[in-house]
């Protein structure tokens, strides 16, 4: 059985990480979740379950208005040819989210580190980031350096990429 929301905020504060979450309408999309945006501080993001020809799987983590060409991401992430979106069961199965909640906080249940995380760059310029407590009724707000704790807690390294344009055009400005 996948983690529970219940059993996220358990392991959150088992590892003494302060989150603070906001119950809300259930939100799918970008666009539907603005709103909700507004209200909140800090990042706020969207996550992309990607898998490369070898099924290799990559769980991408931007800015929600992040610009990603699908294109030629597969050549930041180290994936083998291009990529494509994970389907719904092969997210359950691994992560144990559906479509709409995906969420950095779903590898905990990814017991098998089948997943790769990449955090984009830009989005971990922001102190505060918030994402799905593992169903898309809710935000919950971490720190940045707690983000990356629970990452690695969860079995998970890190990968910290530029991986937006946004991210790709401020690296070219230094």
């Amino acid at each position: 059985m996948p983690a529970t929301r219940e059993d996220l905020m358990a392991r959150l504060e088992q590892l003494a990480i302060q989150t603070e979450t906001i119950e809300h309408e259930r939100v799918f999309t970008v666009a539907e979740s603005s709103k909700i945006d507004r209200e909140i501080e800090g990042g706020h993001t969207k996550n992309l379950f990607l898998k490369d020809k070898k099924g290799r799987l990559f769980l991408v983590v931007v800015l929600a208005d992040a610009t990603i060409d699908l294109r030629q991401i597969h050549k930041l992430i180290g994936a083998q040819g291009r990529v494509s979106f994970g389907n719904a069961e092969l997210l359950e199965e691994v992560l144990g989210v559906t479509p709409g909640s995906v969420t950095p906080f779903a590898l905990i249940n990814d017991t098998g580190h089948r997943v790769t995380p990449v955090l984009d760059a830009q989005m971990m310029t922001h102190d505060r980031l918030n994402y799905h407590p593992l169903s898309n009724d809710a935000t919950t707000s971490i720190g940045r350096e707690d983000l990356l704790a629970f990452v690695r807690a969860c079995g998970h390294e890190p990968q910290i990429i530029a991986v937006s344009g946004e991210a790709r055009e401020a690296a070219e400005r230094l």
